[in-house]
């Protein structure tokens, strides 16, 4: 068991070494009757053992998920992501063209996709191709993949949010609009797989602005326009 440095419970259990590649699909099939959700856990490249397995974690100053409205939260950050000011090294036609066709007017959440099958299959398909790369698994008692992020007190987000509990409540609205499950945490990564994913280019660009929303590096390191971006979650069960 890991004790987090920043105090407070929950403590994780976490595996000494790397998992073979069905470990995972076992222990998520068995999270109803445990109260465990695993978790595929890998550290910075180079100090494997941050964040995980030094504790490099503080739960006790994350809020609950249910004290946060997700569609607030999503609104809130496309304010901040879009809002221009003296220091900004883009100018507001460049920001705009960014984030079009939305530019700085947030589009509301989008509605729930489509299943294209149980969310158990693709989660454990998706652990099972994260699990070419080696990774540990650590088991966190939690309701739901989701509440784990803020449990565990993952600090990945801090240069967004301080708060994973925040994290947590998008998370918990993606699982349930798309099927989305917490299948793998890194340093500063987070990996979902997402049993219903937009397939019509109309819906892909109003989760591209939610994902914007939650993360804007996925578009400012990445695909560079939200357009772009929307056009690479088309089926994307991942």
């Amino acid at each position: 068991m890991v004790e987090p440095e920043g105090g407070g419970p929950p403590r994780y259990w976490l595996s000494d070494a790397p998992i073979e590649p069905d470990r995972w699909a076992r222990m998520r099939s068995r999270h109803r009757e445990s109260g465990l959700w695993p978790l595929l856990l890998t550290g910075l490249p180079r100090e494997e053992s941050r964040p995980w397995a030094d504790g490099e974690v503080h739960p006790a100053g994350m809020s609950s998920p249910e004290h946060h409205d997700a569609a607030d939260l999503l609104a809130r950050w496309w304010e901040d992501c879009t809002d221009t000011d003296e220091d900004d090294m883009l100018s507001a036609t460049e920001r705009a063209a960014v984030t079009a066709p939305f530019r700085q007017t947030w589009p509301g959440i989008a509605l729930p996709g489509e299943s294209a099958g149980p969310a158990a299959h693709f989660a454990d398909r998706y652990a099972e191709f994260l699990l070419r790369t080696p990774a540990r698994l650590g088991l966190v008692p939690a309701g739901r993949g989701a509440d784990t992020l803020a449990l565990t007190g993952w600090s990945g987000p801090a240069n967004h949010t301080k708060d994973t509990g925040e994290i947590a409540a998008v998370v918990r609205s993606w699982e349930e609009r798309f099927g989305a499950r917490v299948v793998g945490v890194g340093f500063d990564t987070l990996h979902l797989s997402v049993a219903a994913p937009p397939t019509s280019p109309r819906h892909a660009l109003r989760v591209a602005a939610e994902h914007f929303a939650f993360c804007p590096d996925n578009v400012w390191q990445g695909a560079g326009t939200l357009t772009v971006y929307a056009e690479q979650l088309l089926g994307m069960n991942s």
